[in-house]
């Protein structure tokens, strides 16, 4: 696909869509993320949403809908992580977007970090991202990230109950987490809150919205603390899955 036709599907999908104008070196780098990804995707299986729309909308544009307010104030200095950040999206798209904010991508699996390692270098972001091979459970429980974020997202990890028990111990006393899903359901909300209730934290707002293209309803749950969150959160590795919070 050509640059002036993933131009045109960047202005659909993010500029209409999120009353954003993106500058043109943002846009250069979503299109120098999509060539990467088709590159590297060859060898090693990180997604197959790279293609036309199946990138613009269902990577970019889904990563970024929640944050139509932030995007406003684009040159505000926050601190993000991606919390099971695979091949990049939410976070590489945040990094993009909110050129003053710093990111941390946060992946168990080596060979997908050694990719965002080498992708945030050839699209200019190394400086304000730092990518860890590590289990949420660990680094949850580290004092330098511990309590020490204003945004932690997760984008298709987990269960909403096992993901707050990631999220909310990465939180600083103002910060939100933001839960990416697709469908949400009654059952999974129960679930969340009473997860949440064992995390010290609360469900702020419940976001929808539906993507371009007919690509589906989407939802984001914002959840943030309310009081401190107990120090034996998140528990030991692959217990949060096994022994989910809500049960």
């Amino acid at each position: 696909m050509t640059s002036n036709s993933n131009k045109d599907h960047l202005i659909l999908s993010i500029y209409e869509t999120l009353k954003w104008q993106p500058t043109k070196n943002q846009i250069e780098q979503f299109i120098k993320l999509q060539v990467l990804l088709e590159e590297w995707n060859k060898n090693t299986n990180l997604t197959r949403l790279i293609n036309g729309n199946d990138y613009w909308i269902s990577q970019v544009c889904d990563s970024l809908w929640p944050l139509t307010k932030e995007l406003q104030s684009p040159n505000l200095s926050y601190k993000y992580i991606d919390v099971g950040s695979g091949c990049g999206f939410p976070g590489l798209a945040v990094a993009v977007a909110m050129p003053n904010s710093n990111i941390t991508l946060l992946d168990s699996s080596n060979k997908k970090t050694v990719f965002l390692k080498e992708v945030s270098k050839k699209i200019g972001l190394s400086q304000r991202i730092q990518v860890i091979t590590e289990r949420a459970e660990i680094t949850g429980h580290k004092q330098s990230f511990r309590k020490g974020f204003d945004y932690a997202l997760a984008r298709a990890v987990a269960p909403a109950a096992v993901v707050a028990e990631y999220l909310i111990p990465f939180l600083n006393s103002t910060g939100q987490g933001l839960l990416f899903k697709g469908k949400w359901t009654n059952e999974e909300q129960n679930d969340l809150k009473k997860a949440l209730s064992k995390l010290n934290a609360k469900i702020t707002e419940i976001q929808k919205f539906d993507l371009p293209d007919n690509r589906g309803p989407r939802n984001v749950i914002r959840i943030a603390s309310i009081a401190k969150c107990p120090n034996k959160y998140p528990r030991t590795v692959g217990t949060p899955r096994k022994q989910p919070l809500c049960d």
